[in-house]
């Protein structure tokens, strides 16, 4: 470690300098010589640091979401060309290209925080073996060397002899007490920073092997911090549990307000997101149309959380815009099913309700009784006058009747266009 810390050194004498900028705060507050004033200023160091960090952490929200979207083609890739190793590694590179994505850049708040991680190990770690480093001179050495955290010295590790710690003014018993509890609460932060990361803001839509990756990592973070924890000294311990703190809370407010889509958080988000809506008619923030106008974009690749959200917009009376604004009103183009296809298209293809036996059976009598009767046959019936009953001629007769070309039952049956029974083939007429 000390080596590692030797190499950093070029950036020993700015970490220095800012640490004895915010004693000089610190110092005339709680006392120079107290370990507020210098456990104060390396976590205001931290924060310092963090806050410089964030345009690499928005990157790295947006390159693990990019990573997490690309994970089915990556595999498709794989098993195409499992066979082929370096073909397969080209086709990574065409696909990271043609998306602008760089799996480097999930890593990036960590290689650009570890320079001042060990330049900070560096600094404490001559302060322990009373060496001048950077701007502290012999005064502020000193001054360092008597700061104790709840009695437990800055430059104190949880593997020093009895003899050095009682040099530093202190018991190896209160520094083995306070190491561990910092130690316990560095890889807790840790943990509960990568399984909210897991549990809540994953898209549990997409199985893919990065997230198998991402719950090993979730076991094996803690377990580093705490095998590596125990060479740090006690200031770098308030370092990284200053960091973990920060990033546990920044991924929080993350998954809270900008949650991945089809995760769980995504699902509160919008739960919470439609009752505000709801209550105040309107989106309130630019944040809330950004993700409004997002939803709209996505037209029928909406997954069954956002299609939730527009259909109880819809059910309230009213209609998410393109601009992500809301107005009142029922818009039949956003409105979709849980299958995704739009409720406009499905009213068209709705079919007619099924009847009862009884009921088309009903239907069918009256159909037939209206059959029988056709204008034409009504109009000849009301032509023709009353005769008495003998005088009509017999069923057969007036079958034979109805059966010779040119009679007026034939005729209406022609001119009515309806055809009852099977008809015979024409005779040749005969000469």
């Amino acid at each position: 470690m000390d080596t590692i810390a030797s190499i950093f050194s070029f950036i020993t004498t700015p970490v220095s300098w800012v640490i004895v900028q915010f004693h000089s705060v610190y110092g005339g507050i709680f006392g120079p010589d107290t370990g507020w004033a210098w456990g104060l200023s390396i976590v205001s160091l931290v924060i310092l640091i963090r806050i410089c960090l964030i345009p690499l952490f928005v990157k790295q929200i947006k390159a693990t979401r990019a990573m997490q979207t690309l994970q089915p083609e990556m595999k498709k890739i794989q098993e195409r060309y499992k066979n082929d190793k370096q073909r397969q590694s080209e086709e990574m590179m065409k696909l990271y290209k043609e998306t602008g994505t760089n799996p480097l850049s999930s890593c990036l708040p960590i290689l650009a925080q570890s320079p001042f991680f060990f330049a900070l190990y560096h600094v404490l770690n001559g302060i322990a073996s009373g060496q001048q480093i950077g701007v502290i001179n012999a005064e502020l050495l000193e001054s360092a060397r008597k700061a104790h955290i709840f009695g437990a010295p800055l430059a104190a590790k949880f593997t020093e002899s009895a003899a050095k710690v009682e040099a530093l003014g202190a018991s190896i018993t209160d520094v083995r007490v306070v190491t561990a509890i910092m130690i316990v609460l560095m890889s807790a932060s840790q943990f509960y920073t990568q399984r909210q990361l897991m549990t809540k803001n994953v898209d549990t839509t997409v199985k893919t092997p990065f997230m198998q990756q991402q719950k090993m990592l979730m076991y094996v973070f803690p377990v580093m911090f705490a095998v590596f924890g125990i060479n740090f000294p006690v200031g770098v311990l308030i370092y990284w549990l200053t960091t973990n703190v920060w990033t546990m809370g920044q991924q929080m407010y993350v998954i809270r307000n900008n949650p991945t889509p089809g995760s769980k958080a995504q699902a509160a988000y919008l739960e919470r997101l439609h009752k505000h809506v709801t209550q105040h008619g309107k989106t309130r923030s630019r944040g809330e149309r950004a993700i409004v106008k997002a939803i709209v974009a996505k037209g029928r690749d909406r997954n069954e959380f956002e299609r939730k959200f527009i259909n109880g917009l819809n059910k309230a009376g009213l209609a998410a815009q393109a601009d992500g604004t809301v107005t009142t009103g029922v818009n039949p183009e956003v409105t979709e099913n849980e299958d995704g296809t739009p409720t406009s298209a499905t009213a068209k293809r709705q079919q007619p309700k099924r009847q009862s036996k009884s009921q088309r059976q009903s239907g069918a009598r009256t159909a037939g009784g209206a059959e029988s009767e056709t204008p034409t046959t009504s109009l000849i019936k009301s032509d023709e006058p009353d005769e008495p009953d003998d005088a009509k001629p017999a069923g057969g007769a007036a079958k034979q009747a109805a059966a010779k070309p040119g009679s007026g039952s034939t005729r209406s049956r022609a001119q009515s266009g309806q055809r009852k029974g099977p008809q015979r083939p024409k005779s040749p007429t005969k000469k």
